[in-house]
């Protein structure tokens, strides 16, 4: 896919962003199948749901693979995130067999996509996906800092 295909799909997942809660950190994903369908799309919710593993990709994964899914497989699948995502969201998108991530903003504190740690490049995982890290980075950062600003004036 080119850049602007990849543009397009981390717009989409901004907009997935705007669906979280006042108090869950807006991070939106969005999985589109191999014909660039969307198959799903969520946003964080661990507070909404408390439910420490409903991360935006885990949910947007887990009805992806109800819509699409070989089973649990989303093979030739693309997933799109706002921030690079951490070690259970990458051992989730490999286990699944997701074949390419395009993701916004990176995060060097628990990013496992190359900042942190390198996940998805594991020579000994038997899947490693196509990855493009950084599309639309600042836009997607200024989700997240816009999140934290109004955290801390409340509190």
């Amino acid at each position: 896919m080119s850049s602007t295909s990849d543009d397009a799909l981390i717009r989409a997942a901004i907009d997935a962003a705007g669906l979280a809660g006042t108090e869950d950190v807006p991070i939106g994903a969005v999985v589109f199948g191999p014909d660039g369908t969307e198959l799903a799309r969520a946003a964080n919710a661990r507070e909404a749901l408390g439910d420490p593993t409903a991360h935006a990709e885990i949910l947007a994964l887990r009805a992806a693979a109800r819509a699409h899914g070989d089973g649990w497989r989303l093979a030739g699948a693309t997933l799109a995130v706002t921030v690079e995502p951490c070690t259970m969201c990458a051992g989730a998108l490999v286990m699944a067999r997701v074949s390419r991530l395009v993701f916004g903003a990176w995060e060097p504190k628990t990013g496992a996509v190359g900042s942190l740690w390198d996940v998805v490049r594991d020579r000994r995982l038997t899947h490693r996906p196509e990855v493009r890290g950084g599309v639309l980075a600042g836009e997607c950062a200024a989700l997240l800092e816009g999140f934290f600003a109004a955290q801390r004036d409340l509190g």
